[in-house]
């Protein structure tokens, strides 16, 4: 059975403008790997109603699943629960298990549960809520999208509690070795060796130091014992690499 499918949608206008660095994209798409779910596209887009619709009517139709980052807070600009709400055409209002975990919550801390911080309880009509252990404020899933705070911090804990739940694929094993010659060299014996083994992926990621050009190979699969052989067939078509 061919692994599960997932693309991520990160929102936020802070992204696009380059104030801020993604850093969850990269923590997902590792967890993912060892989950054994294939990340097969990322989208970036703004905070406009529309476009997170848009964006996200396309990926959960083409993906068995689609998680999100960032949009879930107490501010006006926070509208990713309106947009997911839209996008499934359910209605979107206050949910007492979510109020009941946020007022928990702001009591332990002495703050008070005011109106901008209520609105993180409020939760499409279906949804099921994911764990916050971070901050409290639930993310959620509905259907087959998976909504989450955009804090690396919350948004690792959020992933955290719900991979598990998820039904998990074969998970990738991968290899690499460090070549020191230019793409050009190479790519001729790489092209041959990935034809011999359409099973696996074989990514070639070049890099110049100190003026001399060099690439990372790396091969991934599913089964330890292709990758390895495949491996020693690099090893031994480029003897001066080193692992």
């Amino acid at each position: 059975m061919p692994n599960p499918t997932a693309a991520m949608l990160v929102i936020g206008d802070e992204i696009l403008s380059g104030r801020t660095r993604d850093a969850n994209m990269h923590f997902l798409a590792g967890e993912l790997a060892q989950r054994g779910i294939d990340l097969l596209e990322v989208r970036i887009v703004s905070d406009r109603h529309d476009r997170i619709v848009a964006a996200l009517n396309a990926l959960r139709a083409e993906y068995d699943h689609v998680f999100t980052s960032g949009g879930i807070g107490p501010t006006h600009d926070d509208i990713t629960a309106d947009a997911v709400a839209a996008a499934f055409g359910v209605s979107l209002d206050i949910r007492e298990d979510a109020r009941a975990i946020l007022a928990a919550h702001y009591q332990r801390t002495g703050l008070e549960l005011n109106a901008a911080r209520l609105r993180m309880a409020r939760i499409p009509d279906g949804a099921q809520l994911i764990d916050n252990p971070v901050s409290s404020a639930p993310g959620f899933t509905l259907g087959n999208v998976h909504v989450m705070a955009g804090v690396p911090a919350v948004f690792q804990a959020m992933v955290a509690a719900l991979l598990p739940t998820l039904a998990a694929g074969a998970a990738l094993y991968s290899q690499s070795l460090t070549i020191p010659r230019g793409e050009g060299e190479i790519a001729g014996p790489l092209q041959a060796l990935a034809s011999a083994h359409p099973e696996l992926s074989i990514g070639c990621y070049p890099y110049q130091r100190d003026g001399a050009y060099g690439a990372n190979v790396v091969v991934r699969g599913a089964d330890p014992v292709q990758v390895d052989a495949a491996l020693v067939k690099l090893a031994d078509l480029f003897p001066e690499a080193v692992a």
